[in-house]
């Protein structure tokens, strides 16, 4: 049997609740950037809406109910040789702060932009900023 290559599909939500940005950070086991920190999100499931999928990983993951407004950006990278995701990013808006982790992530934190720049990975920040992420008026 061979691998065959296969695209994935993942929702991301830039999650801002009183002017700062949602992130969390993977767990240091992950096979895919372990204990990097990320925005939250994951794979849409076959038949789901995206903005479905994304209620239900930010659910999930941080254990909180947010309002998806609308795409930010769309992006794509290589996961291994024979996967690649495309990421759909979306504006979300938190209803409260209270998180509560799952086991995929060890950490979360409401940051600012100065410390999204320094704890985001690289591609991340790029995107970011290509897209304009940056300047949003609803991030202070």
């Amino acid at each position: 049997m061979t691998n065959a290559n296969e695209i994935k599909v993942a929702v991301k939500g830039i999650i801002l609740f009183e002017g700062k940005l949602l992130i969390v950070q993977r767990d240091h086991d992950d096979e895919i950037g372990g204990g990097t920190w990320e925005c939250v999100g994951g794979e849409v499931e076959f038949g789901e809406a995206l903005e479905a999928a994304l209620v239900r990983e930010i659910k999930e993951e941080v254990g909180i109910d947010a309002t998806v407004l609308n795409v930010l950006y769309a992006t794509t990278f290589k996961a291994f040789a024979t996967r690649q995701v495309v990421i759909l990013a979306y504006l979300c808006r938190a209803v409260d702060g209270k998180i509560v982790l799952s086991k995929e992530h060890i950490a979360y934190h409401w940051s600012t932009k100065e410390e999204a720049r320094l704890l985001l990975a690289p591609e991340i920040i790029s995107d970011f900023e290509k897209n304009h992420v940056f300047s949003l008026k609803e991030w202070h």
